[in-house]
């Protein structure tokens, strides 16, 4: 049985869900004040936002474009981070009142945080939280190889890059993914269904504890070139989050991953082969099968026609031959995944669904 020093998973990570009014509201509930808050419209084709505190609030980034960061000021997106939630404004993105949505929020250091000098590339802002291994890292490239400080004091695991500002594209670049399931030579796109792709966004270099290594820029991918940048930086925490990866069986029975907690979050993306990323939670299923599926990298309201898998006490069960989750035994998927510790040090065990 898995132990963690995490006692209350929602303390550091919770999926919010909620209604559109048109006009704005607070959303409350989320459990504390969120530092990175991505937000998704379940039932319309609409844009993902994702806002954090390094960058400020009105400073939206979405997963399935490639553009750069929008200030929403006067358009109602994201106005504030509260104690236990955050406020929205009426933009269609985060409040239309014919739409539901989903808010997925996570706590880093508890604010903008502040320089990170660790690496050859000082962070403006790093906002960390190392007893849930999760930072955030705002940082100017320099056009040259470098390393950039996570504050984590762990190797991260998986690590989103996104420039957000500058550069001859003023910003226009994918998002470029680091994932110890692909390995230090390869990146995936988040923005786009693109199986794993050889690239020097992370230097081929494997993060230490201390900071990850970003190369040059090229024409689709980028992680350091003249622009400004933000990092969404991830290390494991036992009984809490999980970074890896399984392969495919072809089999309505198909693949046990074991993460040693249960999972209340997972994004899974078939990293062989050109496969969209696909994004559950156990809010918007609150039992199994777990059939309700957003896509990071595409627009669509939430797809309900596959019924994916189970959320177990101590991981996930795969349930469908769909290639989103499960192809065959050659093709490769990594994974991210929070939820439920097993026990903690307070010796409370969660339970099966």
């Amino acid at each position: 049985m898995a132990y963690t020093t995490i006692n209350k998973s929602t303390d550091y990570f919770n999926t919010k869900l909620y209604a559109g009014n048109n006009t704005g509201q607070s959303i409350t509930g989320v459990g504390f004040q969120p530092d990175l808050v991505w937000i998704k419209s379940r039932t319309a084709s609409e844009r993902h936002v994702l806002t954090d505190a390094a960058r400020g609030v009105y400073k939206e980034l979405r997963s399935n474009e490639t553009a750069a960061e929008s200030d929403r000021t006067s358009y109602g997106g994201l106005s504030a981070f509260g104690a236990d939630g955050f406020t929205v404004g009426g933009d269609d993105g985060y409040n239309n009142g014919s739409n539901n949505y989903a808010s997925w929020n996570w706590k880093a250091g508890g604010g903008q945080g502040s320089a990170n000098t660790d690496g050859t590339i000082n962070s403006t802002y790093t906002s960390a939280n190392t007893t849930a291994g999760f930072s955030i890292v705002k940082y100017n490239g320099s056009g040259t190889a470098g390393t950039v400080g996570h504050g984590l004091g762990a190797v991260p695991k998986m690590i989103i890059i996104k420039e957000v500002s500058g550069n001859a594209s003023g910003g226009n670049q994918s998002w470029s993914v680091y994932h110890q399931g692909t390995g230090n030579d390869h990146i995936t796109v988040l923005n786009g269904t693109n199986a794993k792709i050889d690239d020097v966004d992370f230097n081929d270099t494997t993060p230490t504890s201390s900071v990850f290594s970003v190369g040059v820029q090229n024409r689709t991918n980028s992680s350091n070139g003249n622009g400004v940048y933000i990092a969404y930086c991830f290390a494991e925490k036992t009984g809490y989050s999980k970074f890896g990866s399984y392969s495919g069986n072809n089999n309505a029975d198909g693949t046990f991953v074991y993460t040693g907690f249960k999972p209340a979050f997972v994004i899974i993306k078939e990293a062989s082969a050109s496969r969209s990323w696909v994004m559950m939670d156990n809010k918007r299923n609150t039992f199994n099968v777990v059939n309700n599926r957003l896509f990071p990298d595409a627009a669509d309201a939430q797809n309900t026609s596959v019924d994916a898998l189970d959320f177990l006490s101590n991981g996930f069960k795969i349930r469908s031959t769909n290639s989103s989750v499960n192809n065959n035994g050659t093709n490769n998927y990594i994974y991210m995944a929070f939820g439920q510790s097993l026990v903690g040090s307070n010796n409370v065990p969660c339970t099966a669904r």
